[in-house]
């Protein structure tokens, strides 16, 4: 290779590192996040156009067709999915990752069964390797490139096929929990049996059999993993299988001695098990508890012990109640995501701003179906970031708040995770709306939400249901709002 190209090429490679570490620092806040996915994004195009200037490449052809094709069905579906299916794009976008990367390892494995009658091209082991040379051919490389190409393959196909599992339940194609007996036992049994045949493959026993069973174990160990966890817990389920997907992809990358990939893997790999520790500690659970705990499953027990009834409040006297308040809290949740609600619930709000009323919004960590997934809806409805409060910033508050207007949130807002211990998000820290003055919650009917846990807060006496649908209602107070200005 010319030393000039060569050249050429690490610089490339070392600004794509710079824009991927760049624009995920731009991505902690709201305000810069937008920039710091053109930055990215522009990161990763170069790293790309390098890797097409190695002259070793082959196939330039069919790599850019398929490069082609993925832009255009990524622009297609990303234009056109909406908000509300985010989540479950996301999930099926990181699984598409993690998938890329075990095909990846697949192909080495295989490449380098067939090295045993071929001469040696794969970058897993070195020049020397042959079946007479077995026992020595662990060069310091090979064995650590070899390793790390099994690890990247396992992973990757655990985060492929639990991300597709991830998406079929957002989607509604699934049970939102599916458990057996013995499930524990099971996973444990498949894990083991998927690590010990990735042991073998790793010391040098390649057979197309072996590496088929590998394949098939481990694809089959992300599916039973996630199976069984609730949908309340896909926050933290998107983030763990985010950075599954780097960490195979950072691991591939070693392999195909590629320092793009590596980095831009470890980056997404670290900034994944960042936010996935934060998830599970928003929730105040062990990442262990929600792979393998039963978030959910003792609802029907905690429900029996609710006293009092739901109370029903009409649009005009919600509007009214608002109207003279002198602040108002609104809590976004999943709901308002369904409804489509967020372009009502702003609208509203500036009415009440008109007015004089102090308004805030209070996102809890957790609330929708992804990390940030309520930031992002009311930063498209066009809310100003400096009226979104985090939940540590809005809990001392509420005791002043007149109003706390709820709209779709359901166990992020449940005082049941501080009042009693044999409920299942007991110990979840929670956003205080039970000590507002008043709370309007909007809310399509008398059922649990998607953890199927009951909600003490419905029936507490300063609580006042408003049902409906939530860009139903939300117009319907705006419209009751104008009433009274006019």
């Amino acid at each position: 290779m010319m030393a000039w190209l060569q050249t050429l090429i690490d610089a490339c490679y070392f600004i794509a590192a710079l824009l991927f570490i760049l624009g995920l620092k731009r991505m902690s806040s709201p305000r810069t996040a937008r920039g710091g996915i053109v930055w990215a994004g522009f990161g990763m195009l170069l790293a790309v156009l390098a890797t097409l200037l190695l002259p070793d490449m082959q196939h330039r052809g069919l790599i850019i067709a398929a490069v082609l094709i993925g832009v255009a069905a990524a622009w297609w579906s990303g234009r056109r999915v909406a908000m509300t299916a985010m989540p479950q794009m996301v999930a099926l976008y990181n699984g598409m990752g993690g998938g890329a990367a075990a095909a990846i390892g697949a192909s080495e494995l295989i490449g380098h069964v067939q090295d045993f009658a071929a001469p040696n091209t794969s970058p897993l082991m070195p020049e020397s390797w042959s079946p007479l040379h077995a026992a020595t051919a662990l060069a310091p490389l090979g064995p650590v490139a070899l390793i790390l190409g099994v690890l990247g393959a396992l992973i990757g196909s655990v985060s492929f096929s639990g991300s597709l599992i991830a998406f079929a339940k957002l989607q509604g194609w699934l049970d939102r929990r599916f458990v057996f007996p013995g499930q524990r036992v099971v996973n444990l049994l498949v894990l083991a049996a998927a690590v010990a045949i990735g042991a073998l493959l790793a010391s040098g026993h390649l057979t197309l059999a072996l590496i088929c069973a590998f394949f098939v174990l481990a694809l089959l160990f992300g599916l039973l993993m996630t199976l069984p966890i609730g949908g309340a817990d896909m926050p933290v389920v998107i983030s763990l299988y985010n950075a599954f997907t780097g960490l195979a992809v950072a691991f591939e990358g070693y392999v195909l001695h590629n320092e793009a990939m590596i980095i831009a893997g470890m980056v997404v790999g670290a900034a994944g098990t960042l936010l996935t520790q934060l998830m599970a500690r928003a929730m105040n659970r062990s990442l262990g508890n929600v792979l393998f705990g039963s978030f959910g499953a003792a609802a029907g027990a905690t429900a029996q012990a609710i006293g009092g009834s739901q109370k029903p409040i009409e649009a005009a006297d919600a509007a009214v109640m608002m109207a003279y308040a002198e602040r108002v809290v609104i809590v976004p949740g999943y709901g308002m995501a369904v409804a489509q609600a967020q372009h009502k619930v702003w609208e509203f709000a500036q009415l009440l701003i008109a007015r004089g009323v102090k308004v805030k919004f209070a996102i809890h960590p957790v609330a929708g179906r992804m990390p940030g997934h309520m930031n992002v809806l009311l930063a498209e409805a066009g809310v100003p970031y400096d009226l979104i409060a985090d939940m540590e910033d809005i809990n001392p508050e509420f005791p002043a708040t007149d109003v706390a207007l709820v709209i779709g949130a359901n166990d992020v807002v449940n005082p049941m995770a501080k009042t009693d211990p044999s409920s299942p998000i007991y110990g979840m820290p929670i956003l205080d709306v039970a000590d507002a003055r008043q709370v309007i919650v909007i809310k399509r009917g008398k059922g649990t939400g998607f953890a199927g846990i009951e909600n003490a807060l419905f029936y507490a006496d300063n609580a006042r249901m408003l049902y409906g649908d939530g860009q139903a209602a939300a117009g319907q107070l705006v419209s009751e709002l104008k009433t009274l200005d006019g």
